[in-house]
């Protein structure tokens, strides 16, 4: 395993931030070492110094995808938390259904979702089950699920919905699994009715995503606890601006916005917290 410099640390620490606005303090040093050794030999290079050289100046950025491929903390199962998902459930989506439906009855009721840091999509796939679960027939509802990540290896598994053992395992109980899943070879995936409601796409949330348009809902789980708090509080701005005004915003169970972004107001539903616009 190659080793890193104090120097170079700083450097990629910096290089990292740049690009994906992960923060890596001066004790990572062997996390920096564990994740991009590899990515330093299979590109040639001998020191830090060398790969970060190679990635600033390659043109088709494949360096630095891998980078922030091996940086990326793609930690994730499905139903991850209870919590958020028995909120969803029986708290947010009964909500936003009963303000989206129309009078009319031809009109469909239009529900936008948006799991900001979707890593391997169990996150959404796992929002989705509870949907189709929850509202049986879909015809009446016109259910938008965006999913977004910053690496192109999960947004590649994710929009593939293919699972081996280990991850099926963590968060799916049997009787789920064999009604939204099915067997190919020695991994599961996720039947074509639920891959049809959502789609992922590549997305690094320090860049401007208004775009995207307004959410109903936003689920932005275990990201921001790898920004600065100054990176944090222009997360959630963006994030109050693509909520809307009567949304739910869904976060870590060990996160909190006070003192980050007073536009929130936390509360409370059973032991859970959500967050919605003042």
């Amino acid at each position: 395993m190659i080793k890193i410099s104090p120097t170079e640390l700083k450097t990629i620490s910096q290089y990292i931030h740049d690009i994906s606005g992960i923060f890596l303090d001066q004790s990572k040093s062997y996390l920096l070492e564990t994740r991009l050794s590899s990515v330093a030999e299979t590109n040639g290079c001998k020191t830090y110094h060398e790969l970060h050289q190679k990635a600033k100046r390659e043109p088709s950025k494949k360096i630095e995808r891998a980078i922030v491929d091996a940086i990326s903390t793609n930690e994730t199962l499905f139903f991850r938390d209870t919590g958020p998902f028995e909120l969803l459930k029986h708290k947010i989506l009964p909500e936003v259904i009963d303000a989206r439906t129309p009078s009319a009855p031809t009109l469909k009721t239009q529900v936008r979702i948006w799991s900001a840091a979707s890593s391997t999509g169990q996150e959404l796939y796992s929002i989705a089950i509870i949907i189709k679960e929850l509202l049986g027939d879909l015809s009446k509802y016109n259910v938008s699920l965006l999913g977004t990540d910053i690496s192109d290896t999960a947004i590649a598994q994710a929009s593939y919905g293919k699972y081996n053992k280990f991850e099926i395992e963590r968060g799916l109980d049997r009787p789920t699994l064999q009604k939204y899943f099915k067997l190919l070879g020695d991994s599961w995936k996720i039947n074509d009715e639920i891959r049809a409601m959502v789609n992922f796409r590549k997305l690094n949330l320090m860049q401007p995503f208004t775009s995207l348009g307004k959410f109903d809902i936003i689920f932005c789980r275990n990201v921001a606890i790898y920004f600065t708090m100054q990176d944090r509080k222009k997360l959630f701005n963006k994030i109050a601006d693509s909520l809307t005004d009567d949304g739910f915003l869904v976060i870590g169970s060990t996160e909190s916005l006070t003192g980050v972004c007073p536009r929130f107001v936390p509360k409370r539903h059973l032991r859970s917290i959500f967050y919605q616009k003042k």
